[in-house]
């Protein structure tokens, strides 16, 4: 008698396979590819994504958050030629319509400076939720939060109730590895809490102490915040916003506006201080283009004469 619920298959397992036989893949390649593609599996799975509708989007963020594990230029190109190689498989097989990875480049510098929303943007952001209705205010909460102490979303939905101070404004997060981290919150993020929480202590019957909830009582998720991120980021012409923008943002105002760079890493919770110094290069690309846009001699050839 057949399953009446089919396993699930395993795409990764069957372009290795391919790669293998087909292709005669040598062996350590093929355990650098699965270990790749499996990352990549983990991480997708671990934030709700189906594996089969990526986008280029979703694989550069993706690498991004590959940066903390300092990765060497020819592994990051390998994982880049992993993507293509594994979407071309998927395109030809008749399982996506289009390869996601087709054009996407591998790192020329070693990482990929990531993407971050100037204050004004981020500004116009905040003011997006309706905050008359609970859904928005608990929004408008949880992105004034994320700006303000630059919170993977992972965190956001992992805070309890206990771990904000509002009266120190201090908040407790427990980050990657289990390593717990204090981080300052502005006043305004804390004024936002407050007028959230007097929704969220209705809920007090409720066995959870998530912080952030559901109108039903239930502990938000991943996915709730990557949508409507992207919902209110798109109602004000801005694309390809995430979670992770506004932790870049964070960062990167901070070094703009002269924090030490100590401080940022602790405030990151970076376990290398490596991974935090991306966020200077950010700001000295901003300073090169703002120079080479705005100076009357950035541009052009010069010739100097010598004197006679």
């Amino acid at each position: 008698m057949l399953d009446e619920f089919p396993k699930k298959r395993d795409f990764v397992r069957e372009y290795l396979l391919y790669l293998q036989v087909e292709k005669g893949l040598a062996k350590n390649s093929l355990e650098s590819y699965e270990r790749d593609l499996r990352k990549l599996k983990n991480w997708a799975e671990k934030n709700s994504f189906d594996l089969l509708k990526l986008t280029r989007k979703d694989l550069r963020e993706w690498l991004i958050d590959l940066a903390g594990e300092n990765l060497s230029e020819n592994s990051k190109r390998r994982m880049v030629s992993a993507l293509r190689g594994f979407y071309k498989f998927l395109m030809f097989d008749g399982h996506i319509s289009k390869n996601p990875a087709e054009d996407l480049d591998a790192p020329q510098k070693g990482f990929y400076l990531p993407k971050f929303l100037n204050q004004t943007d981020v500004e116009n952001l905040l003011l997006v939720p309706d905050v008359s209705q609970e859904i928005g205010l608990r929004d408008r909460a949880i992105l004034e939060l994320m700006y303000a102490c630059g919170l993977r979303v992972s965190e956001a939905v992992d805070l309890k109730i206990s771990d904000v101070e509002l009266d120190a404004g201090i908040l407790t997060c427990k980050g990657k590895g289990g390593k717990t981290r204090k981080i300052p919150v502005g006043t305004s993020a804390v004024e936002w809490l407050k007028s959230y929480l007097v929704l969220r202590r209705k809920k007090e019957n409720i066995e959870i102490r998530n912080l952030f909830v559901t109108p039903l009582g239930r502990p938000v998720n991943r996915q709730i915040i990557f949508l409507f991120i992207k919902e209110y980021a798109e109602k004000i012409g801005l694309e390809d916003v995430s979670p992770h923008t506004l932790r870049h943002s964070f960062a990167t105002h901070l070094v703009q506006n002269s924090a030490d760079i100590r401080s940022v890493q602790q405030m990151l919770g970076h376990a290398d201080i490596s991974t935090t110094q991306i966020y200077t290069h950010i700001t000295d690309a901003h300073l090169r283009k703002t120079y080479e846009k705005f100076h009357p001699r950035a541009k052009g050839k010069f010739i100097i004469k010598e004197n006679d």
